[in-house]
């Protein structure tokens, strides 16, 4: 059947499915409560410290804990219950959003003396359960929706909602950071936290999926994820292109910097740069969900990291507040993109009864990217300067790019 001729799906279908309805609630107020979290802690550490490397170190300490667990943790995905991980991880993540909170009031005094080391203990602590969680989530997914012709349209809708609370989200923690305090925003985090574990609780268990591959011993069932997407060209470049964009691209940490000693914002307006990447993304994934990518997906994709890399260098020689907000949205827009493209591929190349292993595999090349490329970040603006070190990682995300579209011909070839 010729592209064009391909069936449509209908752009809600998923969502009237009510289990789904509440997996998105869920995933909805536990971002917006990471999202609030991560504003709030960036620019108490920062003020705190006047240190960038002191934020990129924030990236660092979750994404140590998440690398170590990770295999472990999709190991777990694939032979234990999703829902009791998801539940269990939320609560973890519950208990650290009270830690912070207790560290701002009278009853953490004792904490307090200790500078930014007990900040970083419970950040520490949060990236083990995200280790886990993550590849808990991505193998739930398709069991609450059961049907394969729906994935791409769950993936759109799934980032679309987990973007527009990371649009929400920055923006509500540097509002409620600026007009109503730190201790206040940490409550409002917690409480996020629990909506977010009444309704993955509100989900009925599931059966984990029938697999013929006999039991492995647990050293060849943790290395089993690794061994399949080496042996896919088309996954491992995807995450590879993401891993190395992200990694050198992205100038989400160093915003703090920006706000405070470039553009001269306050956290109000650090609220507004964290959200504008979010906002592109949303209105991508909404067009997404109406037009999904269907041919040259590959091409598509490439383009799109090279566009996020371009708006990466212009950001860091912008010293217009409006200019950079502009180009943080459009480097979002690209992004969601690049983003729909791989979770697609992921999720319907993968087996079933893999897709923890799987998942655990890209979050130590791609999610963790976020954190290990915001230690890069705090590293290089630390010796370079902010504006240097962005335009630096621009660069860097356009040869990598290059050198993808030479060596990945079935990814630059790839139709969806």
């Amino acid at each position: 059947m010729a592209p064009d001729a391909t069936p449509q799906i209908d752009p809600y279908a998923v969502l009237r499915l009510p289990e789904y309805r509440l997996f998105v609630l869920a995933r909805l107020c536990l971002t917006l409560a990471l999202q609030i979290q991560a504003v709030v802690v960036g620019w108490q550490i920062y003020d705190l410290t006047k240190d960038p490397l002191a934020l990129g170190l924030i990236g660092l300490t979750e994404a140590i804990p998440s690398i170590i667990v990770a295999l472990y943790a999709g190991h777990v995905a694939d032979n234990t219950s999703r829902k009791k991980i998801i539940v269990t991880c939320v609560l973890v993540l519950l208990v650290c959003s009270v830690a912070l909170l207790l560290y701002t009031t009278d009853i953490g005094f004792f904490l307090q003396q200790y500078g930014t080391l007990p900040i970083y203990g419970v950040i520490f602590l949060s990236g083990i359960a995200r280790g886990f969680i993550s590849p808990a989530i991505f193998s739930f997914m398709p069991q609450i929706i059961n049907n394969k012709a729906l994935y791409a349209n769950a993936v759109s809708w799934n980032t679309t909602i987990w973007q527009t609370a990371s649009v929400a989200g920055p923006a509500i923690g540097g509002l409620l950071y600026g007009f109503l305090g730190i201790t206040f925003s940490y409550a409002a985090d917690a409480t996020l936290t629990v909506l977010a574990t009444i309704f993955f609780m509100s989900i009925g268990a599931k059966p984990l999926p029938p697999t013929t591959e006999p039991r492995l011993p647990i050293k060849e069932s943790l290395l089993s994820g690794l061994k399949f997407v080496f042996g896919n060209q088309v996954i491992l470049s995807a995450i590879s292109l993401d891993l190395f964009a992200v990694l050198f691209g992205g100038a989400v940490a160093l915003l703090p910097v920006f706000a405070s000693d470039v553009l001269h914002i306050g956290p109000q307006g650090l609220g507004f740069l964290r959200a504008a990447p979010a906002v592109g993304s949303v209105l991508m994934g909404i067009y997404l969900t109406h037009h999904p990518v269907r041919t040259n997906a590959g091409k598509k994709m490439l383009i799109c990291v090279a566009g996020f890399g371009v708006c990466m260098i212009l950001f860091g020689l912008s010293a217009s507040f409006w200019f950079s907000l502009i180009l943080l949205a459009f480097s979002g827009a690209f992004d969601s993109i690049s983003v729909i493209i791989r979770q697609t591929l992921m999720q319907t190349l993968t087996p079933e009864h893999m897709k923890g292993r799987v998942s655990s595999v890209n979050n130590i090349f791609v999610g963790s990217s976020n954190e290990i490329g915001a230690f890069e970040s705090g590293t290089a603006a630390k010796f370079m300067g902010a504006a240097t070190s962005v335009v630096f990682g621009g660069f860097m995300t356009l040869l990598v790019v290059g050198i993808t579209s030479l060596k990945a011909d079935k990814l630059r070839k790839l139709d969806l």
